[in-house]
């Protein structure tokens, strides 16, 4: 292995390496191997640091996310860079001596602590040490227990999972008020530009957004370019690395489909005696989000199916945060959450890119038509679902809630209106209707507009161009979602 380079990918800030190498520099940490460090920044780094730094032990950390979207790598690396040690306790794959010492032997905490550092061989420092409990939600008890570790004070606390909000994660125990709460999504547009060593294009799309002007052509496309490859690949880490590392789509493909390979395990463990119903839900989103309007038809799945029968379905993928739920408000005058209709929704993918592989996953990747049309700018009627889709994922990556509006009058046609999605900004409701660059009309989003003239703020499309005001409305170009 003598001279070959490897990528040393970092999910945080600084280098696994203990010399704390800088992003561009070679590693030495080990000897027979050269390794080009760069790091895989993730914001919620920053989070994690206000947390330490507000909450100085008076509470404990509960990150949520998807499967293989990156929890333990960046807590670990946390550990490693913010405190004198840490330990990492992994619920999926923990001895019975943990699990007896997490059963038995917490009403000793002095005894318990001891026992804890000696089996993982690590020294336990007063308000200088972390304790990780990975993938808690395995052993909900150890999360029952965070409410009198928070109170000893000794330590500080993080606890990573999925599947948190399941029923049968949280049954029997006492939901330990002592919890702040952040959600790991997968990277957004600027952390995957920051992996391809970009620190500067996503400043200057903020910077164009507020002063509501062009990039200009060459910069419009040159970051359409890196939008597409973004599609592509996904925010998925793993998908990510390997991109980084070999720019070779095929590559990306086989990663992207062991994760969803790694989903439906998930759902055939943990959905137990509902998992038909869910795998039903899972496999149908492609096919519904190529329909024009999206909404789910459970009638696709089975003539007979309704709403209150699927109901767990849709929320176990929801928890599970592998998608995104996206709710009628019926009327958005009196509020987006009062007026949801939580019968009527679209279920778009948590990630983009693994919808693209999941879209053609009866089929080897060659024959996988959405990464040419992608890649060319070939995105046909029904493939705008992408474009849709990946709209979802920056507006849920924001903190938005996922709201559309939905009525259907065929009587009076002034009535029926469709708009992509609702959210709100300065107490106005602002609509959002994502469209292919040569779109001709937005009769809705004018029907819509007039309709709820007084609660409106302002209304955008998102296209495939650049920035432009036209009918009143800013055109916008699709990765400025990321500035909403």
């Amino acid at each position: 292995m003598a001279g070959k380079w490897i990528i040393c990918i970092e999910f945080a800030y600084g280098c696994a390496d203990q010399n704390k190498a800088q992003k561009g520099q070679i590693c030495k940490w080990q000897p027979e191997r050269q390794v080009l460090c760069m790091r895989l920044r993730r914001k919620i780094y920053d989070s994690l640091l206000n947390w330490k730094n507000t909450a100085a032990g008076s509470s404990a950390l509960l990150i949520e996310g998807a499967r293989r979207v990156g929890k333990s790598f960046i807590v670990e690396e946390f550990g490693k860079n913010e405190y004198d040690s840490y330990i990492l306790v992994d619920f999926g794959n923990v001895s019975k001596e943990i699990l007896d010492l997490f059963e038995h032997e917490t009403s000793n905490l002095d005894l318990f602590f001891a026992k804890l550092s000696a089996f993982y061989g690590k020294s336990l420092h007063l308000r200088k040490s972390l304790i990780i409990f990975d993938e808690v939600q395995q052993f909900p008890k150890a999360r029952q227990l965070i409410k009198y570790l928070v109170a000893d004070g000794r330590y500080d606390y993080i606890e990573t999972g999925s599947l948190i909000r399941l029923k049968k994660n949280v049954k029997d125990i006492i939901i330990p008020s002592e919890e702040d709460h952040l959600e790991l999504h997968p990277l957004d547009f600027e952390e995957f530009l920051w992996a391809m060593q970009d620190e500067s294009t996503a400043a200057l799309i903020r910077q164009c957004f507020e002063a509501r002007v062009p990039l200009g052509p060459a910069l419009h496309r040159k970051v359409m370019n890196d939008f597409r490859q973004y599609l592509l690949v996904g925010g998925m880490p793993q998908a990510v690395v390997k991109y980084v590392e070999t720019k070779d789509f095929e590559a990306v493909d086989i990663v992207k489909r062991r994760i969803l390979h790694l989903y439906r395990d998930d759902i055939s463990k943990f959905a137990s005696g509902n998992e038909d119903k869910v795998f039903a839900v899972f496999d149908g989103i492609p096919a519904q989000l190529t329909r024009k309007e999206k909404k789910y038809r459970l009638s696709t799945i089975r003539k007979s199916a309704r709403t209150r029968n699927y109901e767990d379905s849709f929320n176990w993928l929801g928890e599970a945060m592998i998608v995104n739920n996206c709710y009628n408000s019926t009327d958005p005058g009196v509020g987006l959450a009062l007026s949801a209709d939580y019968a009527t929704r679209k279920c778009y993918m948590g990630d983009t890119g693994l919808l693209i592989t999941q879209t053609f996953m009866d089929r080897p990747y060659v024959e996988n038509e959405l990464y040419k049309a992608i890649l060319f700018d070939r995105l046909n009627i029904n493939q705008g679902m992408i474009l849709e889709n990946i709209v979802a994922q920056m507006l849920r990556k924001n903190g938005h809630k996922l709201y559309f509006y939905s009525r259907c009058d065929s009587v009076h046609r002034e009535n029926h209106m469709e708009i992509d999605f609702l959210i709100t900004q300065k107490k106005k409701v602002v609509p959002l209707e994502v469209k292919s660059g040569n779109y001709r009309s937005h009769a809705s989003l004018d029907k819509f507009r007039r309709k709820f003239s007084s609660q409106i703020g302002e209304a955008y499309i998102l296209y495939t161009k650049d920035v432009q005001v036209k009918d009143g409305i800013w055109h916008l170009p699709v990765y400025m979602t990321m500035c909403l």
